[in-house]
């Protein structure tokens, strides 16, 4: 990837720009492999990483085409996948089972919620070369990949989530769902 500064970030379009609701136009195989569209991908993914996202996808920087950036940091669950772009992505669930996970949006800033997603899928399509990708991918890997996917058939997180009520800005899911997880019982003594 070559060397980016602030100029170079792409604007992430919010909640409400048009482009979040359409329907993506494939990338024409023509461009794979050429330095303006190899710039874009490098473009999307620093912009990702700046915003400190996990995936970002075309659309949220108004461009209707089939691709997004993601990557997954290691955590000793998931194998570490480098930041990467998919072009012109197709998946497949693998099984029946959904796993349900919290998930947020760069373009749906601060607000995270609760959405099922397949546990396990297949996924083919094309580096920013042209050459064919497949592979298997599962857990938060997986999570991530459907949540770009979905981006390129103009849905959100939000049209996903079955229970509204888990819906929370990032502080208060932070304060109050995430925290008291890892509370000590020791902290609500009084003192006598």
């Amino acid at each position: 990837m070559e060397e980016f500064d602030r100029e170079d970030l792409l604007e992430i379009v919010r909640l409400g720009h048009p482009s979040l609701r359409t329907i993506a136009d494939p990338v024409p195989t023509a461009v794979l492999g050429t330095p303006e569209f190899r710039r874009f991908a490098d473009q999307l993914i620093y912009t990702m990483i700046h915003a400190e996202g996990v995936g970002l996808a075309s659309p949220q920087v108004a461009e209707p085409l089939r691709c997004f950036a993601y990557f997954v940091p290691g955590d000793g669950e998931d194998n570490e996948v480098q930041p990467c772009v998919i072009v012109n992505p197709e998946i497949r669930s693998i099984g029946s089972e959904g796993e349900f996970g919290w998930e947020g949006c760069l373009s749906i800033p601060e607000l995270r919620g609760i959405v099922p997603r397949f546990g396990k899928i297949e996924v083919e399509g094309l580096d920013i070369e042209g050459n064919p990708l497949s592979f298997i991918a599962e857990g938060f890997h997986a999570r991530v990949i459907q949540h770009e996917f979905d981006h390129l058939d103009g849905v959100i997180f939000l049209d996903r989530m079955e229970d509204m009520s888990s819906l929370a800005y990032e502080e208060e899911w932070l304060d109050y769902v995430i925290a008291p997880e890892g509370e000590d019982d020791d902290e609500w003594e009084e003192d006598e």
